[in-house]
């Protein structure tokens, strides 16, 4: 029978500092992999990282921004130089700087929110999976959200982004099967977040809205979501992939 054991496997989670991200890491060490902690600031990635080592795992923290391919191949090196293999990678990272209507975009916001939620994860783990592949492969898991599958108003091109790296995830699934890696998305519902506290300022009645559309009808906490990573990232999903597992307190049935 498989069982949740990551010892001597290496995860690196994207946005790992705070939120989600955080709560992902710490989960993966308790599981006992080693983690790379990558996010834009390198002092609260090293503060999660201190966390990790207090757990008896080793960590490593790296500044690395999503949207810049420049940065995300100096993770997978950096990685490489540390650990010398990378089994998990969780692209988490993710940004929502505006909830608003289609036509108050801009070109330039839509290629931000773009680069950082579909070309970036896109990237790290096309460059990741040949790599990994050497070493007998591992696990991918792309962030989304039920937005992909469910798009709000005034989120779209959130939903949109979310939606296409899905896309993405059922052909890396497909492309990368034969290098042993599985590649599945984690689609959460409404969790408290930085993400999802900055929604709750600027929309009226987000919060009590968001609560009504779950059969649950509540909030979740972050580390609600631990085990389906920790389920996509070990060897118990091994006949798991280019799925998208939702975590969503029933949002989906209403």
């Amino acid at each position: 029978m498989f069982q949740v054991d990551l010892r001597g496997k290496v995860a690196v989670v994207t946005g790992g500092s705070r939120g989600l991200g955080r709560a992902m890491v710490l989960g993966l060490a308790r599981a006992g992999a080693d983690v790379v902690i990558a996010s834009r600031k390198l002092d609260t990635c090293e503060e999660v990282a201190t966390e990790v080592r207090a757990l008896g795992r080793r960590a490593l923290a790296v500044a690395a921004h999503a949207g810049n391919l420049e940065s995300l191949d100096a993770l997978i090196d950096s990685t490489y130089a540390e650990f010398g293999r990378l089994d998990v990678l969780v692209n988490n990272a993710a940004t929502n700087p505006v909830t608003a209507g289609l036509s108050d975009l801009t070109p330039e916001l839509f290629q931000k929110v773009f680069e950082v939620n579909t070309k970036g994860p896109w990237y790290l783990a096309s460059r990741a999976a040949p790599r990994m592949a050497k070493h007998g492969g591992g696990s991918i898991i792309n962030v989304i959200s039920v937005a992909a599958f469910k798009p709000p108003a005034y989120q779209g091109f959130y939903a949109a982004t979310k939606a296409a790296l899905n896309a993405l995830t059922r052909v890396m699934a497909a492309e990368w099967a034969p290098l042993g890696i599985r590649v599945n998305a984690l689609a959460p519902g409404s969790f408290h977040s930085d993400m999802f506290d900055n929604s709750a300022k600027v929309l009226p009645g987000f919060i009590e809205g968001s609560i009504a559309k779950t059969v649950q009808k509540r909030i979740a906490e972050t580390d609600e979501i631990i085990g389906s990573v920790i389920y996509l990232a070990s060897d118990m999903s091994s006949y798991t992939t280019g799925s998208a597992l939702v975590t969503d307190g029933g949002y989906l049935l209403l």
